[in-house]
């Protein structure tokens, strides 16, 4: 790598970027604040250098960069306390417990039902919105202790985001590199199969499920209007509804207006306050908007801080620099550095890292004569891991906030460390030998 002036003055930056990130973090105690302090450190760089005239531009643009993402989160959040003010939530884990006695049942349907939303909507956190809560309570329930009941919402809403039919950054990968987006399928859903059986018996060994008459005592009641086949009914339909417009943007999408996941989710709040068999006021679903803001604003704050970390980070030449050194590594050095870098960018740099990392590691290894679908499916695997790193953190600490999580961070982090190692190290494995996998990609 030739080393120039400009290479000097943004690794300058990246240093600056770094400094500010953490002097704000120990001063400020604040990741959210610090993330944007450094994305405002990196701007006023780039301004110094000449490489910008409108410095005030990069910051606003980056704010607005991640807004569709904090409108979901808000929406989602809306969607699924008014849905569980209904009762709903109640009564389903009333019935699964009643129901279902085995305890490795119970945790793969849960693994199951976690995986959907996010594979429908591309986006992990989504099936922590939306199932996140249940799904901890009935693991819970079967013994599990608090940190390994979190791990498991975490695990399966990472493993959702891989999951076909919808891969963000596999289809960010593919249309930056002029590739069809075909033969995905059972690349990415044998490894998420074999690391969520894995996820299962290692979360779920040991654990004893309490008497189901004990289990059901603790809960609370629900009102009569929610049993029996029009109960069913008020529980299914706002999460049908969900399904089905998800379903039909990919089905008839030209027929299909454009809704949007926030708008999706608004929907759908208003058909749980349809059918919500208790008689809330305007005064109780002011509340729950109350109560909604402050729950999902420490995760606003992030996604948007993150966008002017973003933005600045592009218009400085950082995130150009951390993608190009990268992918002049040789090959060694990068097979054993890409379960660290890829996660960390995803991190740093949210799906935007399959844009920076994963396209020029699909050009470089096309050269190689290795088969591109399958470098691309094992990338798409290892991005996800980086959820739960910082600065951004996003899924790690939706993951945190919707199941209460009173330990550490760090516990909550060597929960999940071998799960990830498995998801990662399968995908290294597709990585170094494309060629054992192309009959997959058909």
């Amino acid at each position: 790598m030739t080393w120039t002036y400009t290479t000097w003055d943004i690794v300058i930056i990246f240093v600056a970027m770094i400094a500010a990130f953490v002097i704000g973090s120990k001063l400020l105690k604040s990741t959210e604040i610090s993330m944007a302090l450094a994305g405002v450190v990196a701007t006023l760089f780039t301004w110094a250098h000449g490489w910008t005239s409108e410095p005030a531009r990069i910051i606003v643009e980056g704010l607005f960069t991640n807004m569709d993402l904090a409108m979901t989160f808000i929406m989602a959040t809306l969607f699924i306390n008014i849905y569980s003010s209904s009762g709903a939530m109640t009564a389903i884990t009333r019935t699964t417990i009643s129901k279902v006695n085995n305890k490795w049942l119970v945790m793969a349907i849960m693994a199951v039902l976690m995986l959907i939303p996010g594979a429908i909507t591309g986006a992990g956190s989504v099936s922590v919105f939306v199932l996140g809560a249940m799904v901890y309570s009935i693991i819970r329930f079967m013994g599990v202790s608090e940190r390994k009941a979190t791990a498991f919402v975490f695990v399966f809403a990472i493993l959702s985001a891989a999951c076909p039919p919808i891969n963000l950054w596999t289809m960010l990968m593919t249309a930056q590199a002029n590739m069809p987006y075909v033969g995905f399928e059972l690349l990415l859903l044998i490894p998420i199969v074999i690391t969520g059986i894995f996820t299962i018996i290692f979360l779920g060994w040991g654990a004893k499920r309490a008497p189901k008459e004990d289990i059901l005592k603790t809960l609370p009641e629900v009102n009569g209007k929610m049993r029996g086949f029009g109960g069913l009914i008020r529980i299914l339909v706002p999460l049908l509804a969900l399904v089905l417009m998800f379903v039909l943007t990919l089905v008839i999408p030209f027929q299909m207006p454009v809704l949007g996941l926030p708008l999706m989710f608004l929907i759908c709040a208003v058909i749980s306050i349809i059918c919500n068999p208790n008689k809330l006021g305007i005064k109780d679903y002011w509340k729950i908007v109350s109560s909604t803001m402050e729950q999902v604003f420490p995760l606003v704050a992030t996604v948007l801080s993150v966008g002017i970390l973003q933005n600045a980070m592009a218009a400085s030449g950082v995130k150009g620099l951390i993608g190009t050194a990268f992918v002049l590594l040789p090959f060694a050095w990068m097979y054993a550095l890409i379960l660290i870098v890829g996660p960390f960018a995803q991190g740093c740099m949210s799906y935007g890292s399959a844009i920076v990392i994963g396209t020029p590691l699909i050009f470089m290894f096309n050269t190689a004569g290795m088969n591109t679908t399958v470098v691309c499916a094992a990338m798409s695997l290892i991005f996800p891991i980086g959820d739960c790193l910082p600065p951004s953190r996003i899924v790690g600490r939706l993951t945190i906030e919707t199941t209460n999580y009173q330990g550490s961070y760090m516990s909550f982090m060597k929960q999940i460390i071998l799960p990830c190692l498995v998801l990662g190290g399968l995908a290294l494995i597709m990585l170094i030998n494309p060629s054992w996998f192309v009959a997959l990609a058909k």
